[in-house]
């Protein structure tokens, strides 16, 4: 399975980034996803997330910035940041929510907010 996010880069505090994820192993139609970060020194953190119902669920640091969205058509899972601040820096996976060490990741998204 071979897991690909993209879409990270460098950008200023304040500025927005929109990252994506194709998932050949998980069908999104049927299976809910979410997005995690893992910054330099922390532990993975789950930061969204989307219900196959199309709910959605947001990390207290990201709500109201962040916006988990797919396309069922095309397998694909993204996530559009806005107002980025520079604790957001962190390399970006995506993943069903209840993912653990042991399964299949990606390589990530690097994402960089500094002035």
């Amino acid at each position: 399975v071979q897991i690909v996010e993209s879409g990270g880069g460098s950008v200023q505090p304040g500025g927005s980034l929109k990252l994506s994820c194709v998932h050949p192993g998980v069908s999104f139609s049927i299976s809910g996803m979410g997005w995690f970060r893992q910054a330099p020194g922390k532990q993975r953190e789950l930061v969204a997330t989307l219900a196959v119902g199309d709910s959605t669920d947001y990390a207290d640091s990201v709500k109201g910035r962040f916006t988990i969205s797919r396309n069922a058509a095309e397998n694909a899972l993204y996530l559009q940041m806005n107002s980025l601040k520079p604790e957001d820096t962190a390399v970006y996976y995506c993943n069903p929510p209840n993912s653990g060490a042991s399964d299949d990741w990606g390589q990530g998204t690097q994402v960089i907010v500094s002035s």
